[in-house]
Formats: structure tokens, sequence, C-alpha cells
């Protein structure tokens, strides 16, 4: 008789916890933990399951290997926003899971799940459920929904995931964990992954088969491309005499940064970065022309607006990166994505090349090594001379000329750029700072550049500066880590300070003071809405929001939540201030009220168009006016089929 297959009793929960700690990915040789910490907030649905298991399993076992780590978060939303910054940091290769319990916990992670999956960034969500043996119904912060008894308020996340499934017995985790691991760990469908967990299956006991808990490496695969579509596009490259690269985020995720400079030095084509992409190149790289899009630099726009050949590597190709179809404009342009995915290899009506960006790019310059192929001289010439002429405006933006005056949102960048090195790291988000940053911040390095615009949002740069700085471990605390926010963004999610404060993590916070929402501003007068309910000031006898600014002290705030916080009231205050937060071991606040840019030291306008529909009908000459622009602009867009 042969003997059983051995096995541990464990509580669903138990089990979940040991199977994370022994999972790993690999990729070129270099191996890590998958999940290399659990985010968590408990109640009642979460509490005696996962929490326990944290306890129990998470700290107990065989030695230190296999703990899971845990970390306290505030805020539901702000832990998903520190684990997808984790995982951005660690180049996709580690993840952290993030345990809430049912209910307002439940659903506060839907914000921080799409911006997880619309970055292509893996995060692992462990919400509490209802009872699945349904023993009082409802219990405390169910949804009832009359026609379907198996809907929770967890069936929010499924559009927002890329894998979801609900844990209703022990049994069923085994497929479910596995599967969840395995997109975790795919760079072509990573994302949020969501395992709903109801709160007594967790607390179940199993008898779990042994090898459910046995180590397993999930390798990252690096696909070649297609022998078929390389021939494609080395001839489409061969014959373009004025192509452009637009580098996306997948260059970072691939770690392809110095495939992609070997390319261009063989080739000579300029280089555009989407604000994922931004950093693929440094920002002194010959063909570093910036970025592109809406929000991007007049070199990168003007070489899209005459591109015969437009070469994605890694990108989405949104709206902000085409200008709403409207930036390539050449009667002619076709169109080159070297993809991993073939959903976005495929727009535009693109030649696809799917492949691993890294693999990729090796196999077209090796494909085209031997060909004679290189951009026309004239060529290199023109956008290298366009880069410099850039570079004066960049200089006019970040001057100085009055070291007592208060400065604008463009000096505070250009003193952090005086200052920064290729360690510094600055993470960003929403509001005006995007756009200034894509136009005028100098990338020194792959990982400098941090600016989440796929969702674009408020709340989302704290947190991810804790995920950023712990993602490297001690060795790299001493990374200055800069989160730069608006006071509108401050006001969305400051509440992760205190987990700093806790941890002890060497954040830099900027807190930019201008009084309401700057970005929505500028665009509400552009269509035509007149800056309506963008301001933080008090309201006028009309009912409107024109009084003097709301007497909010957003440092004094920062300084309650346990920040050391150095206010600076001038230029020459800044800088000294900044100086004084890069150095500082604790974590640190620098707080500056801006002054409204004048025409030398304010940002470059947009270079490109950006398509948000104005109202077809109105009264009010603002909205009349701004319509008759918007049908000019809409004119110029175009389907590139």
């Amino acid at each position: 008789m042969k003997n059983p297959a051995p096995t541990r009793r464990l509580t669903t929960a138990q089990a979940l916890v040991a199977f994370l700690a022994r999972q790993y990915t690999e990729r070129d040789g270099r191996r890590q933990r998958l999940i290399g910490a659990t985010w968590g907030i408990f109640g009642h649905g979460n509490v005696a399951g996962i929490g326990q298991a944290l306890v129990e399993t998470g700290h107990g076992g065989n030695g230190t290997a296999h703990r899971m780590p845990y970390l306290q978060g505030r805020n539901e939303q702000a832990m998903v926003h520190a684990a997808v910054g984790y995982a951005r940091q660690s180049g996709r290769l580690s993840a952290h899971a993030v345990t809430t319990s049912i209910g307002p916990g439940a659903t506060n992670l839907v914000t921080g799940a799409a911006l997880a999956t619309i970055n292509r960034l893996p995060v692992l969500l462990l919400p509490g459920d209802t009872f699945a043996t349904r023993p009082a119904d409802p219990v405390l912060q169910q949804l009832e929904v009359p026609y379907a008894g198996d809907v929770s308020v967890n069936d929010c996340l499924r559009p927002v995931s890329r894998y979801f499934d609900r844990i209703t017995r022990p049994e069923a985790l085994i497929p479910a964990a596995l599967q969840a691991m395995r997109v975790l760990a795919d760079p072509a469908e990573t994302g949020a992954v969501t395992l709903a967990l109801p709160q007594d299956v967790q607390a179940e006991a199993y008898d779990w088969p042994e090898e459910f808990f046995a180590e397993r490496d999930w390798h990252i695969r690096r696909p070649a491309p297609d022998a078929y579509e390389l021939e494609t596009a080395v001839r489409a490259i061969r014959s373009a005499r004025r192509p452009l690269i637009v580098a996306g985020g997948g260059v970072r995720h691939s770690a392809a940064e110095e495939t992609l400079a070997a390319f261009t030095a063989a080739t000579r084509i300029p280089v555009a970065s989407t604000q994922a992409g931004k950093g693929a190149l440094r920002h002194d790289h010959p063909a570093d022309v910036g970025g592109i899009g809406h929000t991007g630099t007049a070199t990168a726009d003007e070489l899209a607006r005459t591109a015969d050949l437009v070469i994605g590597i890694g990108t989405r190709f949104s709206d902000f990166t085409t200008a709403s179809g409207t930036l390539f404009t050449d009667p002619a342009v076709r169109f080159l994505h070297l993809n991993i995915t073939a959903f976005d290899a495929h727009k535009l009506a693109a030649l696809p090349l799917v492949a691993d960006a890294r693999a990729g790019l090796e196999a077209l310059t090796a494909a085209l090594a031997g060909r004679g192929y290189r951009v026309d001289p004239a060529y290199e010439t023109e956008y290298t001379g366009a880069k410099e002429a850039w570079e004066e405006r960049v200089e006019a933006s970040f001057a100085t000329p009055d070291p007592t005056a208060r400065p604008t949102q463009t000096q505070v960048l250009g003193l952090l750029d005086d200052l920064v090195t290729e360690e510094d790291i600055l993470i960003n988000a929403a509001g005006s700072l995007p756009g200034d940053l894509h136009k005028l911040w100098r990338t020194r390095s792959r990982d400098q550049y941090h600016v989440e615009y796929g969702y674009s949002c408020m709340g989302y740069e704290i947190p991810a500066a804790i995920g950023v700085l712990l993602a490297a471990g001690t060795q790299q605390r001493t990374r200055p880590v800069w989160a730069l926010v608006g006071d509108g963004t401050y006001l969305m999610n400051p509440t992760e300070i205190v987990t700093a404060v806790q941890e002890n993590l060497p954040l830099k916070l900027l807190i930019l003071q201008n009084h309401g929402y700057a970005s929505i501003g500028g665009l509400s007068e552009s269509v035509g809405a007149e800056r309506f309910g963008t301001a933080y000031r008090h309201r006028d006898p009309d009912g409107g929001f024109t009084g003097p600014p709301l007497p909010v002290d957003l440092a004094a705030n920062a300084a309650s939540l346990g920040l050391r916080v150095l206010r600076a009231a001038t230029v020459d205050d800044l800088r000294k201030a900044l100086s004084e937060a890069r150095d500082a071991e604790g974590p640190t606040c620098v707080y500056v009220e801006t002054e409204t840019p004048d025409t030398v030291s304010g940002p470059p306008p947009a270079q490109a168009w950006w398509d948000v529909p104005v109202a077809e009908t109105a009264s009010r000459p603002a909205a009349v006016k701004a319509r008759e622009e918007y049908d000019r602009q809409v004119a110029a867009r175009r389907r590139h089929l």
C-alpha cells in the first residue's frame, strides 16, 4: 500500500500566506520574491483570517526566508498605490499584496486596481468577502443584490483586474492561487489580480498537500520576434527617410535602455518619449528629443508631424501621445509597433512586431547590421539643432532672476534640477506638474522619472514614494525619493505620511501651494468653462469662488502627521530648504507657495492639441470662442487605417 501524500492542516488564509511566501520570479538569471510583503488594514472581514495568518504563518515557519513582512497602511487605495510604486521600481519582478476587510475596505481598492492594470503593473488584492455559507443574510456591510445571491461589492473589481476569482471553498484556492501567480508574472498580462476571500472560508481548515508549499520559480519570458514580422519591420525602417522612435514604459519594464541606446547609435533615429518612457535615454543623449504629444517638446512634436515612419516601442499610444489623432500628419506616415502584447502592437494599423522590447531591439539591430542603414546626416543635424533650441527655452523657464521673489512652479523645478543627481527619483501623477515635467525635466537615469500618467491619479505620489523606498531594501534607502504634489493632490490623500513616519523612511515631500486645481483651471479656461469650481477660495456674494484664498495651512497639517517641515517663502529660501531636505535622514517636507508664472519663468505652452469636447451651443462668449477653436482643431484629426 502506498504511503499517502503528506499534507498540512491549515486555515485557507494560513495556506495562502505560506504559499505566497514561497513564490519567486526569475529573469536573466536574477531571482527574487514575487510577493515581497503584504499591506493591510484589518476589519471583521479579514482580521481572523489573513490577519491571524500573518501573525502565525507569516512571522513563523522555517526561519526568515519564508516570512511574510507586513506593512500597516492608513487608506486602502493608498496601499495599492504604494504596492504599484514598489512594483514599478522593482521592474515588475516583485510585487506586494494588499488585504482589506469587506465593504468599504474592498471598494476602496478599485481606483488603485484600475491604476495598476492601466499601467500594466502587478499587485495582488486580497479583499475580504461576505460569508460563503450565508449563516446570516445580510451581514454587516453586505450589498444585497435581489437578482443574484453570489454578487458582492468585490465584483466591482472584476473590470479593473487582469484576473479575478472568489474562493468559496478552501480547495479552490489551489488552482486560483497558481493562476494568480501566472498572471502577476506574465509581462503581457500583468496588472491587478484579485482573490476575493469570504471571511468564513479564510478561517476554515483544510488538509493541504505539502507540494502546494514548495518553492516555485516563475520565469519572466523575453519572447523574440517572429521572423516574418522582423523582416517586414527591417524593410520598413530601411525605406524610411524621417523615422521617429516613440519610447514607452515597455522599454523600462524590459530593462531595454542600453539596447535602445545601441540601436540609436547604429541608426541615429531620434527618440521621443511618453510619460512612462521618459528616461529610456538620458536627457543629454544626442538622440533624445524629449517628451512627445500634448505635453511634449517642440522638438519631438515637430519631428512627429513630418515623420514617415513612427516606431513605437512599448507604448499604448494614448491620446496625449498622439495629440488625439492630430500629431502624425505626414500623408504617407506608417507605424511600426514593437510591443509584447499583440493588442498594443496592432494599434494605428501598424506593422506589428510582437516581442519583448529588449529582444526585439536586439533582433532589429542585428538584422540592420551590415545593410548600411542610417538616417540622412541632414536629418540628424536638424533634430540635434532643434534640441539645442529647446534647451534654451528650458533654461529660460528655470531662470530665477530675483532670489527674493516667490518662485513659480517651473522655477521650483529648476531649483530641484540644479540639486539632484542620477541617484534622485521624482514621483508625480496629476495636475499641472506632469506637463511641466514632461516638457522640461532633464532625466539623468533610467528610474529617475516616475510619473504615473496612465490613470493620472491624484493622491498617488506619497504612497508610491513609500513603495519606491521599500523596493530596493535598506541598501538604497539613501537614494533621495521626492514626492511632488500640489495642494489639490495633497488634500486627496496625505494619509500615508503617517506610514512614512512609522517606518522612518526618508521621504522628501515637496508641496506646491497654488490655491486650487491649476491644471484643470487652465483647461477650464481653454474650453470656455471660465475656471468655474477650480480655485480654493471663499465664496463671493454671487455664489462663485472668487473671494480670498482659504486659510488652509498644509505645512501645519503635514507637521501634525509627524513630518519635519521646512517652509520656503522665496527662491533663496527654497534653494536652501531643498538642499536640507535632500540631506535629511528622516521623512521631511518642503512647503512653498508658488507665484503665477510670467512670460519669463512660465512653462512653454502646449506644443500639440488634446481633445476635450467643448459645448456645441452656448450663450457665454468664452464658450462660443472656445468652440470655434475646437472645431478648427478637430478638423485636423485623422484615423490611421
